[in-house]
């Protein structure tokens, strides 16, 4: 494939954030221009039978995504969408613009298919990721892309004051979001994990949802992402209180600061330094939690699994663990410009050959077959 030949060519030599800046620059100079989203339309992952999804009041066309780190401050979706995602989550979106951690701060460790990041929350702020937001609606014609928006902590705000931050962009960015998600699990904001803890959890989201409702935006969907780093005890604790306080949704998992069973060379990894690892190895660990939350919260909620999904069979086996919308984004960096038209493909694929009319109905299908009751025994007819 070209794209692999120019990644381990020149892309893996040259620094990640450079090429993920370029790169996005050209996506956007080409889905500005008028017609070009109808001219790469082959590109696009086709609507194909049976992977049509239903979630947050929108039909989605496909149930591959891509997971918010990408699209930093909402510019790109009309690009992003036209290479076949079935919905953007842009952000993360802080309150204020803040530069994020220095450079370098995103690196590759291939012989893992792997990223580590640690780009501190770097954003324009929520008024310049609602404007974008609101030139795009503002386009008409066509379908309008399913847009998630993932908001967090502002370095600067004190944690005693997460709360109204975090409220402050919701009211922004609302008007413009199929659905909103709280950002509570990257590691690269001093003390943000912290407040994945319920005592501290429970009011910030009481905050944002009142913020909604009071602006108008009562139905608005409202998600946490939640890290793969936290415990078991922990994340039954999250499913919990998603239930208690009415959210519609999970989104697991963010990336782990472990650096546990990486192949890379030792010394590649010590080089890249702290920060978010994404990629392959979160597969297992962001399964598992998908599971446990499917378990605990049984059809309540919503889920979203992110985390080392590469191929249309680990999207597959999510969708059986629980997970209604797949996201990428490390897939995507290593899969090149075609990665959501292939997994697509795939899917559409692994649902025909597993005989089910749509992928809507493969939701869940490992649970519940785990919890099918066990046939009883037929009487012997030697007594």
């Amino acid at each position: 494939m070209l794209y692999q030949f120019l990644f381990h060519a020149v892309l893996r030599h040259t620094d990640a954030e450079t090429i993920h800046r370029l790169s996005f620059a050209a996506l956007r100079g080409l889905a500005a221009v008028p017609g070009a989203a109808e001219a790469v339309r082959p590109v696009r992952a086709p609507r194909r039978r049976g992977l049509t999804v239903r979630a947050f009041g929108r039909e989605i066309p496909g149930p591959v995504g891509l997971a918010a780190g990408f699209d930093k401050n909402a510019e790109g979706v009309a690009g992003l969408t036209a290479l076949g995602f079935g919905h953007v989550e842009v952000g993360t979106v802080t309150a204020h613009p803040q530069p994020g951690n220095p450079r370098p701060r995103l690196f590759r460790l291939t012989a893992d298919s792997a990223i580590v990041n640690r780009m501190g929350f770097n954003n324009h702020g929520s008024v310049v990721a609602a404007d974008h937001l609101r030139a795009l609606r503002s386009r008409g014609g066509g379908h309008r892309p399913v847009v998630g928006v993932n908001i967090g902590k502002t370095k600067a705000v004190p944690d005693d004051e997460a709360a109204d931050d975090y409220a402050a962009s919701a009211r922004c960015l609302a008007p413009f979001a199929d659905y909103l998600v709280v950002n509570v699990s990257s590691p690269n904001t001093p003390g943000l994990r912290d407040l994945q803890a319920v005592e501290r959890l429970r009011p910030l989201l009481l905050a944002v949802r009142s913020a909604l409702d009071g602006s108008g935006h009562r139905t608005l969907p409202l998600l946490v992402k939640i890290a793969p780093d936290l415990a078991d005890g922990d994340v039954d604790a999250v499913a919990d209180l998603a239930v208690e306080l009415g959210l519609d949704g999970v989104i697991a998992t963010n990336t782990t600061v472990s650096r546990a069973g990486l192949r890379s060379p030792a010394e590649e990894v010590a080089a890249a330094g702290e920060g978010g690892l994404s990629g392959a190895p979160l597969r297992e660990r962001s399964l598992e939690v998908l599971r446990r939350l499917r378990s605990r919260a049984g059809e309540g909620l919503l889920l979203i699994a992110v985390g080392g999904i590469s191929t249309p069979e680990d999207a597959w086996a999510r969708i059986r663990a629980g997970a209604t919308l797949v996201q990428g984004y490390t897939g995507l960096i290593y899969g090149g410009p075609l990665w959501p038209r292939r997994m697509h493909r795939g899917l559409a694929r692994l649902v025909r050959s597993s005989g089910y009319a749509s992928i809507a109905d493969a939701v869940g299908a490992d649970v519940a077959e785990q919890e099918e009751p066990v046939p009883a025994a037929a009487p012997d007819s030697r007594r």
